[in-house]
C-alpha cells in the first residue's frame, strides 16, 4: 500500500506539487494521473457565470484534496436527499463510510445516481450594493454511482484514506480497525463520471456608478484554523501531541 494514497499538497507546508508528479518530504513520490479518467455530458456543462467554472482535472482534484467534508444527493422514490459527509480521495475515487445501517450508504449501494459537492468558503466579498455581496470559494459537482467495499484489506485503505484526508499523517499512530469494527463500517467507492468545478476570487464587481458611494467595500479572507488542542482527560501522562496535530493546517 503507499504511504501517499493521494497527494497532500494543499495540506502540508513540507509538500511541493508538482504537475502530475507530488514530490513529498520524504523524497517518496505520489502517482497522480493528470488524465481523469470522465466523461462530460449536459450534467457538468456550465451555463451560470462559465468563466467561472473548470473541468480541468488538475483544478478539480485540488479542491477535493483541500476538502474533507462533502454532501451526497440522491433521491429515494422521488424524495430527494442531501447529507453531510466526510470523504477521502483516490485518484478518481471517493471514499465514503459510516454505520452499517446508514440509509444513506444502503441506498448508495444500490448503484442509484448520485452527486457529491464540495464547497471551500474563502471570503465574504462585500460590495457597496446589497445585491451585490457575494463569497469567495472553491467547489466541486461530481456525478457517479458507488458500490459498496467488501473485503476487509480494501475497507482498511478506504478507511486509510478518508483518515488521512481529514488529518495526514495520524493514521500511523492510533489502532487500526479491529475485523469486530470493519463489519460494523459500510465502506463505499464512489466512482466519478464527470465533474465540474467552480471559482470566484477577487474583489466585488459593482455597478459603475455606485463606485462614487461612501461604501467600504472589499473581501473579508476566511480559513478553517485548527485551535490549541484539548487533551482527553483519560489521556496516559507522558503522552504528547503528535506532529500531525500541531502542525495540521488547510488550504
Amino acid at each position: 500500500m503507499e504511504l501517499y494514497p493521494r497527494c497532500h499538497s494543499l495540506m502540508l507546508d513540507e509538500v511541493r506539487c508538482l504537475r502530475g508528479t507530488c514530490l513529498h518530504n520524504d523524497g517518496k513520490r505520489c502517482n497522480v494521473k493528470e488524465a481523469m479518467k470522465t466523461k462530460l455530458t449536459a450534467r457538468t456543462r456550465l451555463h451560470r457565470l462559465p468563466k467561472r467554472g473548470s473541468h480541468d482535472p488538475a483544478t478539480i482534484r485540488a479542491i477535493l484534496d483541500a476538502g474533507f467534508l462533502a454532501h451526497v444527493g440522491f433521491a429515494v422514490h422521488g424524495q430527494p436527499f442531501v447529507i453531510p459527509t466526510l470523504y477521502g480521495r483516490d485518484d478518481d475515487t471517493l471514499f465514503l463510510h459510516g454505520s452499517a445501517a446508514s440509509r444513506m450508504l444502503r441506498e448508495l449501494e444500490t448503484g442509484v445516481a448520485a452527486c457529491v459537492t464540495v464547497t471551500v468558503v474563502d471570503a465574504v466579498v462585500l460590495a457597496r450594493s446589497a445585491f451585490h455581496h457575494s463569497m469567495n470559494y472553491r467547489s466541486v459537482v461530481a456525478f457517479g454511482t458507488a458500490r459498496k467495499i467488501a473485503d476487509a484489506a480494501s475497507k482498511t485503505h478506504a478507511l486509510r484514506v478518508i483518515a488521512e484526508q481529514v488529518m495526514p499523517g495520524r493514521w500511523q499512530d492510533v489502532r487500526g480497525p479491529s475485523e469486530k469494527e470493519l463489519k460494523a463500517t459500510a465502506v463505499l467507492e464512489f466512482k466519478i463520471e464527470e465533474a465540474s468545478a467552480k471559482i470566484r476570487t477577487g474583489p466585488p464587481l459593482d455597478e459603475e456608478a455606485d463606485y462614487a458611494l461612501p461604501v467600504w467595500a472589499g473581501v473579508l479572507p476566511l480559513r478553517l484554523e485548527a485551535g490549541e488542542p484539548v487533551a482527553d482527560p483519560r489521556l496516559k501522562p507522558g503522552v504528547v501531541v503528535p506532529e500531525c496535530v500541531l502542525r495540521y493546517r488547510r488550504a
